[in-house]
């Protein structure tokens, strides 16, 4: 299996001699669960796609300070290329960003939401319990960090699991795409960094409850499991 790794940020400079690129946090995470995975990582904000659409086996798509409704020409291209691999059932994940580009590049809505940011560990729970879960419990503990949400799945979307605060926090399509909101890949430390950059734009209510959250146990490694669950069925 090779992953095709859609990078669609870079990591603050002063944050990345200890937690790598996004893609690197990726590959960490699912290398627990899989150590003979490949990867390619493409950089689409410089407008980098494979050559061979089929030259990975599966795609992700990693999250960013980039709202997916702005008008930049690497998202509109993006979104094309979800597209086509929705029309070729080819396997896809998203994550935060990636998670609201799919939904508005499908016919669904993502907007700054009104309750602000959704920041540090948070509970998702399922009210469907998929084939890639490991059936056990409904409740995800999962990191996030973002402003945007997803206010309208496509049609095709089945909503798997949400909150109070984020109602359509995990998605899937069909067999070939799933996507979540929060970040399986982030791990605390990085989390309280970024809230600590963040703190002012954040607000110190969002920031304190952030902070405070990150005494509870993240399931990055859960999700982990769960995408090679997916990819592999």
């Amino acid at each position: 299996m090779k992953l095709g790794i859609l990078r669609t940020d870079a990591v603050r400079p002063e944050l990345k001699p200890e937690y790598g690129e996004y893609p690197d946090m990726f590959i960490a995470l699912l290398r627990h669960s899989d150590p003979n995975l490949e990867y390619a990582v493409y950089d689409v904000e410089l407008g980098e796609y494979p050559v061979d659409i089929d030259e990975v086996d599966a795609y992700l798509i990693t999250g960013s300070k980039s709202s997916v409704y702005e008008d930049k020409r690497w998202i509109i291209e993006l979104m094309e290329f979800v597209r086509e691999l929705n029309r070729r059932h080819k396997k896809l994940l998203g994550f935060c960003f990636g998670h609201q580009l799919v939904a508005q590049a499908l016919g669904g809505k993502t907007e700054r939401s009104a309750k602000g940011w959704g920041v540090g560990l948070h509970t998702h729970r399922f009210t469907t319990v998929p084939s890639w879960h490991d059936q056990g419990d409904v409740n995800l503990s999962i990191l996030v960090s973002h402003q945007d949400q997803v206010v309208a799945v496509p049609d095709s979307a089945r909503v798997l699991a949400g909150s109070e605060f984020c109602e359509n926090a995990v998605c899937q399509i069909g067999d070939h795409i799933l996507t979540f909101q929060g970040h399986p890949e982030f791990v605390p430390e990085y989390s309280r960094e970024l809230l600590s950059i963040r703190r002012e734009r954040i607000g110190e209510e969002a920031y304190a409850a952030g902070v405070s959250s990150l005494s509870g146990i993240a399931q990055g490694q859960r999700v982990g499991s769960w995408v090679l669950n997916f990819l592999y069925a």
